[in-house]
């Protein structure tokens, strides 16, 4: 008679123990990620609460602490894989793919705590880092991506990269707008090119408003009709681009446009309107002055005086010109410290156009406009007084 010997601590059926203890593991591990959960959920912010500086408000985080939480299982089931015999390997490389890729997101946070203190500083101004930060973790991923599928494959991690380095000219005609952007990137960071709260024109994408991000990828525009443009770094950077910056810092905003006079209005100032003209306060010493100097210099040559044509005389448009410029450089609002002219431009089939050109003291583009508005309410309400018209062409084709 043969008597069958059995151990009493060998598994009756390798199925259910394996599956009794991968449930005592997941037990476990649940129960380590609520434990951790608790602790981290509280202590971050109790350790921030005891101490002054103000990096670790950006570093002592969830975002940081939250991979530790699914840290704890992974160690747990690596640490007892080895009692599943069946699942040793698979538990082993599942878990260290998790510890790496834990160690990864932990990264990826610590790096985006000190992207966010650094806003903060006074360097941020002179330079974005947003973009070599996205670099940075472009990389790590990668380097966390090729480490986790060797463990996977149980190969070489060494060898990945040389069979990368192989596929050198793919990657990079993948990679080609990541790294243009990345060039771009360091252009728009070493010459200032522009950075976030920017006003920027970029009439090539129909963008014209303010820079509210600067990505590795793409720069967000937010437009005055608060819409949002994304134009893509290196493609920004190849267009043109126009940067209102430095006018915001000047103190001063350009006022660059043009009063077209009707020509069939420009005459010789005889008497009667010059003495009307004297009663100008702005130009009142102009008109006396100018009188003087012209009595004076037809008397030394003789002119015939007879005809207003014969002597050398004023123009109601020449004095009109007098009268503007005087006229903004009594105004309050206009930049006493920047250019101010009146010009007289080529003449066209639209009449004679008098520019003017000066920069008013109020940047805001409300208060800009409101500016502008009014000088040339009071400019276009003066032109008759001149006996000048402003052109104004006829639609009317029956008349």
């Amino acid at each position: 008679m043969i008597v069958e010997y059995i151990d009493p601590y060998l598994p009756k059926d390798p199925i259910l123990y394996s599956a009794s203890v991968l449930g005592i593991l997941v037990v476990l591990g649940f129960i380590g990620w609520a434990a951790t959960q608790k602790v981290i959920s509280a202590w971050p912010e109790d350790l921030v609460g005891k101490t002054d500086t103000v990096l670790d408000d950006y570093l002592a985080t969830r975002e940081v602490f939250e991979p530790i939480s699914y840290l704890v299982p992974a160690i747990i089931f690596y640490n007892f894989a080895y009692i599943v015999p069946q699942f040793t390997v698979v538990i082993e490389r599942v878990s260290v793919c998790v510890i790496i890729l834990c160690g990864v997101l932990m990264a990826q946070a610590i790096i985006n705590g000190l992207g966010n203190f650094y806003q903060t500083t006074k360097y941020a101004e002179g330079l974005n880092i947003k973009s070599y930060l996205q670099v940075v973790k472009l990389i790590i991923w990668s380097f966390g991506i090729i480490a986790i599928i060797s463990i996977l494959v149980n190969k070489n991690p060494f060898l990945l990269l040389s069979g990368i380095g192989a596929m050198t000219a793919v990657l990079l005609l993948i990679f080609r707008d990541t790294i243009l952007s990345l060039v771009a990137s360091i252009q728009i960071n070493s010459q200032g090119l522009f950075k976030e709260g920017d006003w920027i024109e970029v009439p090539q994408f129909g963008a014209d408003g303010v820079v509210i991000d600067i990505a590795l990828q793409g720069v967000k525009i937010e437009n005055w009709d608060k819409t949002v443009s994304v134009i893509p770094t290196h493609k920004l950077i190849e267009s043109t681009f126009k940067n209102w910056r430095n006018m915001e810092k000047s103190g001063g905003r350009r006022i660059k446009r043009s009063i077209w006079i009707d020509m069939n209005s420009i005459s010789l100032c005889d008497k009667k309107m010059l003495q009307k003209f004297k009663k100008f306060g702005l130009i009142k010493e102009y008109i006396e002055g100018k009188q003087v100097e012209i009595e004076e210099y037809n008397q030394i040559n003789g002119f015939d005086s007879s005809e207003i044509i014969n002597d050398r005389g004023l123009t109601n448009i020449g004095t009109f010109r007098a009268y503007v410029e005087a006229y903004l450089r009594e105004n309050n609002n206009v930049n006493e410290n920047m250019m101010c002219m009146v010009r007289q431009m080529e003449p066209s089939e639209k009449g004679l156009p008098i520019q003017i050109y000066v920069f008013a003291k109020d940047t805001n583009w409300v208060r800009y406009e409101k500016i502008q508005a009014d000088i040339f309410d009071h400019l276009l309400a003066a032109v008759p007084e001149f006996g000048l018209r402003v052109f104004q062409r006829n639609t009317d084709l029956g008349k």
